[in-house]
């Protein structure tokens, strides 16, 4: 896929580039990215190098979609959040915010846009989220977007060899009043 810019009413979510190098770096030195986050820890500016030079390659195979959210097409990088295939029908959405720019709902902002994109042009019909269990700032972020968290993964997520509990959530486009590419039949108690 083509890489994309989204806009929202305060926000510029586009594909990282090189000139991002020096705020994801900077970004990733705070502890509860490290800790909540699977970034390399110590997090050198030669893991930001990797990270957003690899963002096109991503995009052009279709493995990840990561988009810099930044406050205005000029403003500050405020957020990272990104869409990666799993499986046939499901994508996994994942983000972290810059330290000093949480509390001012952008990932709030930014989740919904990336949400309708991956549901009308990226092809996916069932959207995923997980956090590990204690992360409260992304499951709000996620419920306020319309995730239903669904429960507990036992081990389900890994962090630098360690495995975790995490909480999981689903959105599909029905929840956001957009059509599935796939019918969808409920199970009947639910």
């Amino acid at each position: 896929m083509d890489p994309i810019t989204l806009t929202t009413e305060r926000l510029v979510l586009r594909p990282h580039l090189p000139a991002d190098t020096d705020e994801v770096h900077a970004a990733c030195q705070d502890p509860l990215i490290q800790r909540y986050i699977s970034v390399p820890v110590p997090y050198g500016r030669t893991d930001a190098e990797a990270y957003v030079t690899g963002v096109p390659g991503k995009w052009q195979d279709d493995s990840e979609y990561n988009f810099a959210v930044r406050l205005g097409a000029d403003g500050p990088l405020v957020a990272t959040i990104g869409l990666a295939p799993r499986g046939d029908h499901a994508h996994e959405v994942g983000y972290w915010a810059v330290a000093q720019h949480r509390g001012r709902g952008y990932l709030s902002e930014a989740l919904p846009a990336v949400a309708r994109w991956g549901f009308t042009e990226a092809g996916c019909v069932r959207m995923i989220w997980r956090a590990a269990v204690g992360n409260h700032a992304s499951r709000a972020v996620a419920e306020k977007a319309g995730f239903l968290v669904e429960g507990v993964s036992r081990a389900g997520m890994e962090t630098r060899g360690t495995l975790r509990d995490c909480w999981t959530g689903a959105l599909l486009p029905s929840d956001l009043s957009l059509p599935s590419r796939l019918p969808y039949l409920p199970h009947p108690s639910a």
